[in-house]
């Protein structure tokens, strides 16, 4: 399946297919771009898809300099990200050079935030090796480094030319990690289309059997609504905040818990959780559009329950939220599968109520 983002000057192509990681080289060298490349991954994702990925650019006619940064989170730092600038000058890599990206969300970030400064922008490629990163942080151009007092605060719109999305590397990631990613499969239904919500009801089984034919038209299935997103709102005017759904509370819960209690999916999934009820107490949202979610994301292996929460911390978390304006953070709230509905200056005390109902 081939995802066209449709950006004017800054469009490209999303490729979804298995075995697709062989093709990185030829396709590449389809746009046209200079003949040096830097292949940012950490040191896991080096020794699960390194040679393949290194081999075809070769092959292609292109010179390869790895640059190692570390695994997850941590790889979102100033000094990280000072680390490829260093190594970017130092193997002299030009305008017309390009920064491929080799693995998680994480590691997407950080070498898109990487290339967007670097010369103040050369090209940049996504090969996102888990689900989470294919489905989401790899489309859309949100390039990040975290600051310490909140996640993703320092960064840059920055469009790759080319994401590359092999739906096989999804049957080798580990349990917590694969599940982790069906979050945001779940969250592109609910407020997006109502018909692929349900295709993901139906196909639970052999989903989570990580059936590769599967895999690619799920996986293909969220590239497609989340680039229809992008198409019309680049920047996070307004309409991207639908991207958003389960991330208001889903990131401060994070925060609150320094980044290691929860991984991102199921944080997104309690924050879906978390959000829906509050649909329901506000009167957006009836049981039933409640009940699936829930359904669903149980379905899915993801947590809708989170035991003991300190709900001050979360509150707060939610404080710092990147997209709030003039103080009022904004709520995206589902009125029913496959809509949404942008909703400022919820009382904070219905929102600590639903935090608190995680807990039992």
């Amino acid at each position: 399946m081939n995802v066209d983002v449709n950006l004017g000057s800054r469009s490209y192509r999303i490729v979804v297919a298995a075995g697709a990681l062989a093709t990185v080289g030829a396709r590449l060298r389809e746009l046209k771009v200079g003949s040096r490349t830097a292949l940012v991954r950490d040191a896991a994702v080096a020794r699960l898809y390194g040679k393949i990925v290194t081999s075809s650019l070769e092959l292609a006619g292109f010179s390869v300099v790895p640059i190692e940064v570390p695994e997850g989170e941590a790889a979102k730092t100033l000094a990280v990200a000072q680390h490829c600038w260093n190594e970017l000058i130092a193997a002299g890599l030009d305008r017309t050079s390009t920064v491929v990206a080799l693995g998680g969300g994480a590691v997407g970030d950080v070498a898109g935030f990487a290339a967007a400064t670097y010369m103040r922008g050369v090209n940049f490629v996504q090969i996102p090796t888990t689900v989470l990163a294919q489905v989401d942080a790899s489309v859309g151009g949100k390039t990040a480094i975290d600051h310490p007092l909140a996640k993703n605060m320092i960064g840059a719109f920055y469009q790759p030319r080319l994401v590359v999305v092999d739906p096989a590397v999804a049957q080798t990631l580990p349990e917590r990690e694969f599940r982790s990613g069906l979050a945001e499969i779940a969250k592109h239904g609910v407020v997006l289309e109502a018909e692929y919500f349900a295709e993901v009801e139906r196909d639970v089984k052999p989903l989570m059997a990580r059936e590769l034919g599967v895999l690619e038209r799920i996986i293909g299935g969220s590239c497609r609504l989340k680039a229809a997103v992008v198409e019309r709102d680049e920047r996070e005017a307004e309409l991207r905040h639908v991207l958003n759904y389960g991330h208001t509370i889903g990131h401060a819960l994070e925060a609150a818990t320094k980044y290691e209690r929860f991984t991102h999916g199921e944080a997104v999934s309690l924050g879906m959780v978390a959000e829906a009820r509050l649909a329901r107490r506000l009167g957006v949202a009836d049981d039933e559009t409640v009940s699936r979610q829930e359904k669903l994301l149980e379905a899915l292996g993801l947590p809708v329950r989170a035991g003991a929460i300190d709900i001050e911390p979360v509150v707060g978390a939610m404080s710092r939220d990147k997209k709030a304006k003039d103080g009022r953070i904004p709520f995206v709230l589902a009125p029913r599968i496959g809509a949404f509905r942008l909703v400022y200056d919820v009382p904070m005390t219905e929102v600590r109520s639903v935090i608190t109902s995680l807990g039992s």
